[in-house]
């Protein structure tokens, strides 16, 4: 997400950065490239106006410290007003007592409001709560079935009804359904419309004033840019959001929306949906968003991401073996299968400082995860325990038994012996204050591996006779 837009503001942090001191001039031809990017972002015209002047403003309001350089001190300004543009925001969701809370999710079709419905049921389930989803779309064919085996996937109760077409029925039955039963959360999966229209609009106005929802969601996909800031203002008319979700973000390079939903509407992004998979919901954090869009990174998004899938105890120990440089290829495995658990390596290395403009270009491939893993399991207990004894014949044999090229193993172990000594290094400093192998330097460990494997399958593909002119070349 935002690829386009962090590698514009890298490009005018980075000449920026070799300036003396932030001047007048140098932040006007620095704010025209800001104002350019954000345009071609897709970003709505009046919230660039403001957004550029708001910098320009405090650059050259500034007291610039000595110990900074120039360039420090304007990225501190976009980060703090790209911030303040997309908050605040209170993600979290106050539920009444007794129950049930009732969430309302409402938006155009197509936009991912059942999926979105599903995913949410499952966040809030993930906290205790009990859920109940209300398939109240009954003007989509299939969306009810769609709904309901989301709810089979995710081990959450749907309430359906098959027998009416009376979507106000329908969603006051389901929220009694939910008092009567003991539900904490009720989240009601309403109708949309290709186009926004009085029918729909009338249809989820009814419902909102039959079932006096606690909170209002409006469902939009980010890939349509400013359509889905247009409707948001729209649907908030009629509504009045308590917030939005915005959906498909993972596949917006661009991030107008994210960047001029709340600015325009006055509602904040209260989740962001940033995969297919029913995990993929996430609380909406300006600073942290800020952050990834200048390519600063989100560490304090990857330690919660990691939390969810490390053992602490598996982790000290881990730690204690970086420090002593005793970090083995088992051990690199275990690592391994966790990230798997935690997403795409690309989207991880995303979020750690620095690594957004080292990613640039580079080719990380999770496939090459399943050659890493085959070339691992066909090495001996005492070759993975202690890769140094891996001599040119065990080479050989490890390449045999993995059905890989030999100079696969050779790059895997370069590499793996390279970022052994980054690790031993960066264990006592502040990436060892995460204790946990599941960090910012592990993970770039793995993607320097498989962007590594990459390299050596696509050299591979030249025959033998070829490599050896070139090398004679």
């Amino acid at each position: 997400m935002f690829d386009t837009l962090t590698e514009k503001f890298t490009n005018v942090f980075r000449t920026i950065s070799g300036k003396a001191r932030i001047t007048e001039a140098n932040v006007s031809d620095a704010m025209n490239d800001v104002r350019k990017a954000l345009l071609e972002a897709d970003v709505n015209y009046h919230v660039v106006k403001q957004f550029c002047k708001d910098v320009r403003d405090a650059a050259m309001g500034a007291d610039v410290i000595k110990a900074l350089r120039p360039g420090q001190v304007f990225v501190k300004i976009v980060n703090d007003e790209l911030t303040r543009l997309m908050g605040p925001v209170d993600s979290k969701i106050y539920y009444v007592s007794p129950g049930p809370t009732v969430i309302l999710l409402a938006g155009l079709q197509g936009s991912g409001k059942t999926t979105t419905a599903g995913k949410l049921g499952n966040l809030i389930k993930s906290k205790g709560k009990k859920i109940l989803l209300a398939a109240d779309d009954l003007q989509r064919p299939a969306a009810i079935e769609q709904l309901i085996t989301l709810g089979q996937q995710l081990e959450i109760d749907v309430y359906s009804q098959t027998d009416t077409k009376d979507a106000v029925k329908v969603a006051k039955n389901a929220v009694k359904h939910a008092k009567d039963n003991g539900y904490d959360v009720v989240i009601l999966d309403t109708a949309g419309r290709l186009h926004i229209d009085q029918d729909m609009m009338t249809e989820v106005a009814e419902v909102a004033k039959a079932t006096s929802p606690h909170q209002i969601y409006l469902v939009c996909d980010a890939m349509t840019g400013q359509d889905a800031v247009n409707s948001a203002k729209e649907f908030n008319e009629k509504l009045e959001l308590d917030g939005v979700i915005l959906t498909k973000l993972d596949g917006d390079a661009r991030g107008g929306a994210a960047l001029s939903v709340k600015a325009v509407t006055g509602k904040p992004i209260k989740f962001i949906g940033v995969g297919e998979k029913l995990d993929k919901l996430e609380e909406f954090h300006p600073d942290r968003m800020a952050g990834r869009i200048l390519g600063m990174g989100d560490v304090v998004g990857l330690v919660e991401k990691a939390q969810g899938q490390f053992d602490a105890a598996e982790a000290e120990k881990m730690q204690k073996k970086m420090a002593k440089g005793t970090f083995g290829f088992d051990d690199f495995l275990k690592q391994m299968q966790t990230v798997k658990k935690m997403g795409g390596m690309a989207d991880m290395l995303k979020m750690i400082p620095g690594m957004g403009a080292k990613l640039a270009g580079m080719d990380i491939d999770d496939g090459e995860m399943g050659k890493i893993e085959a070339i691992i399991h066909s090495m001996t207990l005492e070759e993975r325990k202690n890769p140094d004894i891996i001599s040119p014949s065990r080479r050989r044999r490890i390449a045999g038994g993995s059905g890989t090229d030999q100079h696969d193993v050779s790059g895997l172990i370069k590499t793996f012996e390279r970022s052994r000594s980054m690790l031993k290094a960066m264990s006592g400093g502040a990436m060892g204050g995460l204790k946990t192998l599941f960090s910012a330097g592990g993970m770039e460990t793995v993607g320097n591996m498989m962007s590594q494997g990459r390299k050596i399958k696509q050299r591979s593909k030249r025959k033998p006779k070829e490599r050896r002119k070139k090398k004679r070349r």
